[in-house]
């Protein structure tokens, strides 16, 4: 006998919730709500390893909701109603603006009063609303520590305590406060603590908060990214990354992309680069003003920008399902981040693509990443595609032809006249390089190279051209 899929009808949450869900077309709960809902709304605690996009603020939003609807219908005078309950924790504005959108959405029918505090802004209209009374308090670590030491917050009615993206937290070195902000509440309190990862510091930190929390687990142990996620590598020196990225934007169908890169200086530079050859971009990033990253997301989610620049902590609260491509022009720190990275795509059941560059620095890094998704990674050709690793891992021996090249990439198999260094003996730092190849003195004036020019520029190397002589050359450090 088929089972019938469940719906918000059947978990049984209020009537205005439920009003609410109809009114913007939502009746069926993904695995995470249909797991997390009915364990909070029994007033359990709950540690959930689930990826971005799989519905996790709802599965937290609809219950709480749920939990201090009914305490509104007593009757009671507005001013005695609204007392400060539940706290949500978020690592970045972005993302606590994008849950306190998503209780507001949810809230619409019910007389439950929410705020959202972060940094970056004048906190005055915050004071303003923590003074006239709310239910339901989201903030960033950081200004509500300054909050609370200011005499702002009071923590001492909190009853559920919610920790999202707890592995992102961690990463921003906000444990610290969060142990402190934890001292400041009343002991007996419901906790329930979201990550998209598991490493040991956040189980640490679960076994200090949670009391006998039900495990809600919607990802594998070992993380990974979603099935819809097509992930590519791209092999690639440092100096030709931007070419690299025009030549994909303006050549495979690119309707709204991420692109990551490691520093902030590195995102200005490449958005400048990008928006000289006529692709739109846009950076958000922490130097930039809260006003500027704010109307970067509207015109992102709007469709009226097609490409976003971001840090990773930028683009946490960026809440967006019809992300086409994810490009990692910068190789993550760790192999967690990757999986944040990659999440941002592929999202709500449909299919998206995440594009790494890998340069020869990254080679360990790419390793790790493909053990910690448990998969080979697809390595895509391109016309700028060069053999910057020195040994061939097992995983890429059989490689194949990605449609999106075209039978474009050059330079990378053997012919009958090219002997190269054994894969079972090469060493890491040798490079596949020909036996027969001549080695030519330098020539030519300084600062004549290909590669010592704009390395945004499309001119240059012909990226079919074989290099002249068998030296190694490092490629130009990017750092910034």
């Amino acid at each position: 006998m088929t089972q019938t899929p469940p719906t918000f009808d059947t978990l049984k949450l209020a009537e205005p919730l439920l009003r609410a869900l109809h009114r913007q077309g939502y009746e069926t709960p993904t695995p995470i709500q249909e797991q997390a809902i009915p364990v909070i709304m029994d007033q359990k605690d709950v540690l959930g390893c689930a990826q971005t996009g799989t519905g996790k603020t709802a599965a937290f939003a609809l219950p709480i909701l749920h939990l201090l609807c009914p305490k509104h219908q007593q009757g009671k005078p507005a001013k005695q109603q609204h007392k400060l309950r539940s706290l949500i924790l978020a690592p970045t504005r972005e993302l606590a603006a994008q849950i306190h959108e998503s209780f507001r959405e949810y809230g619409h029918y019910t007389k439950l009063k929410s705020a959202c505090v972060f940094g970056g802004v004048s906190q005055h209209p915050q004071v303003k609303a923590l003074k006239q009374g709310i239910d339901i308090l989201i903030a960033t670590p950081g200004r509500l520590m300054d909050l609370y030491e200011q005499g702002h917050v009071n923590l001492r009615d909190i009853q559920i305590l919610v920790l999202d993206e707890a592995d992102r937290m961690l990463d921003m070195g906000f444990v610290k406060d969060i142990r402190r902000i934890i001292t400041y509440m009343p002991r007996e309190r419901q906790n329930l603590l979201f990550s998209a990862t598991m490493p040991k510091p956040i189980a640490e930190l679960a076994d200090a908060i949670l009391r006998n929390p039900v495990s809600i687990q919607v990802a594998p142990q070992r993380s990974s990214a979603a099935e819809t996620v097509k992930q590519y590598v791209c092999l690639v020196e440092n100096a030709r990354k931007a070419d690299l990225l025009c030549h994909l934007m303006h050549h495979i169908s690119v309707s709204r992309a991420i692109v990551f890169t490691r520093t902030k200086i590195r995102a200005d530079r490449l958005t400048k680069s990008l928006n000289r050859m006529n692709i739109e971009a846009q950076a958000i990033h922490a130097d930039k003003s809260q006003h500027a990253r704010t109307r970067a997301l509207t015109l992102f989610k709007r469709g009226d920008l097609h490409v976003l620049v971001a840090s990773d902590i930028a683009a946490r609260g960026v809440d967006v399902d019809d992300i086409s491509h994810v490009f990692n022009f910068d190789m993550p720190g760790d192999s967690e981040t990757y999986v944040h990275r990659i999440g941002r795509t592929g999202r709500a059941g449909t299919e998206g693509t995440a594009i790494t560059f890998v340069s020869e620095d990254d080679e360990k890094q790419l390793r790790a990443i493909e053990r910690l998704v448990d998969k080979s990674i697809e390595e895509m050709y391109h016309p700028y595609d060069k053999p910057v690793f020195s040994k061939v891992p097992k995983s890429k021996k059989k490689r194949a032809r990605h449609p999106l090249s075209k039978g474009r990439g050059k330079g990378r198999g053997k012919t009958s006249s090219e002997e190269t260094v054994s894969d079972d003996n090469a060493k890491p730092s040798q490079r596949r390089r020909k036996k027969n190849v001549t080695k030519k003195p330098r020539g030519g004036k300084p600062g004549k190279s290909a590669k010592s020019e704009n390395p945004f520029s499309n001119q240059g190397e012909n990226p079919k051209k074989k290099p002249k002589n068998n030296k190694r050359r490092r490629p130009p450090r990017t750092d910034d």
